[in-house]
């Protein structure tokens, strides 16, 4: 190899080497500060897209079992106000059962009567009363709600809930005018009252499904973020360990490098040695 005054190839070559590793232990040193493995997306283009539509679903995911809960909230305050109409109607229901026996008199059954028509009027309020921020959920004037569950826009990330078709006001019921002031009205009351209770139940029994499937969609919804947040990490997170070996790594590099520089600089006083002639 040629001895030069003005170009020195070995300190450019071992240089460009420190840049190098210098490069490399920077790069370490903020993952390890920051956490990510990925600071920059050139780093690594195709893991920094894939973490970007990652971490978008969960996110997505977080809201979707908010939304569960808020669609829960929905339901169980629904599912409230027909338990409190339905013991109404047990109410409504046991007065008929004591009208219709001769052991009592014309006279209790006219305050019997009192309190049925008060019962209907009590189960008029809880209908148009029975709201979530507003709505009403029990009176029929609502329309479908549907809740977005799933992360999709796919029909089958959405539960609906016919709220439009639940009308439990007493003259829905049929129990709005309901007469037991006699033994023969009282009678007939108990078939009245026997349907009313077969309307309320049906709601019910959809209500109680709907919050069954809530409740399998809060774990499914959680165990799929779970999932996703560990592929996330698998692409985003620094992992520790490699990149602390790498730290120390580039830094030996370096050290290295700065000693062999020296040396490299040493390279064209050797060229001056033959220039001088008393060497």
């Amino acid at each position: 190899m040629p001895i030069s005054l003005v170009t020195n190839a070995t300190e450019l070559a071992i240089a460009r080497s420190l840049e190098t590793s210098e490069q490399n232990m920077r790069r370490a040193m903020e993952r390890l500060a920051s956490g990510k493995r990925i600071n920059h997306s050139y780093e690594d283009p195709a893991g920094s897209a894939l973490s970007a539509n990652l971490n978008g679903k969960i996110r997505s995911l977080q809201q979707a079992q908010r939304n569960v809960l808020d669609a829960t909230s929905v339901i169980q305050v629904a599912e409230g106000g027909l338990n409190e109409l339905d013991g109404s109607l047990l109410r409504m229901r046991e007065l008929a059962i004591q009208s219709s026996s001769d052991s009592v008199s014309d006279v209790e059954r006219g305050l019997m009567q009192t309190e049925v028509t008060e019962l209907a009027s009590q189960i008029d309020r809880m209908a148009e009363s029975t709201r979530y921020l507003g709505v009403k959920l029990l009176n029929g004037t609502q329309r479908d709600m549907v809740f977005q569950v799933g992360i999709e826009n796919e029909e089958v990330d959405r539960l609906h809930y016919q709220a439009g078709q639940v009308d439990v006001r007493a003259a829905t019921l049929g129990v709005d005018g309901l007469s037991i002031e006699d033994q023969d009205s009282a009678m007939e009351a108990l078939a009245s009252l026997d349907e009313a209770q077969r309307r309320v139940q049906m709601p019910r029994a959809q209500l109680g499904a709907i919050q069954g499937t809530l409740h399998s969609l809060t774990n499914f919804l959680a165990v799929y973020e779970e999932n996703l947040t560990e592929a996330h990490s698998r692409i985003h997170d620094t992992d520790y360990a490699q990149e602390t070996s790498n730290l120390m790594r580039s830094q030996l590099i370096q050290r290295a490098a700065v000693a062999v520089l020296t040396q490299a600089n040493q390279i064209p006083r050797a060229a001056l040695k033959l220039l001088d002639p008393s060497s």
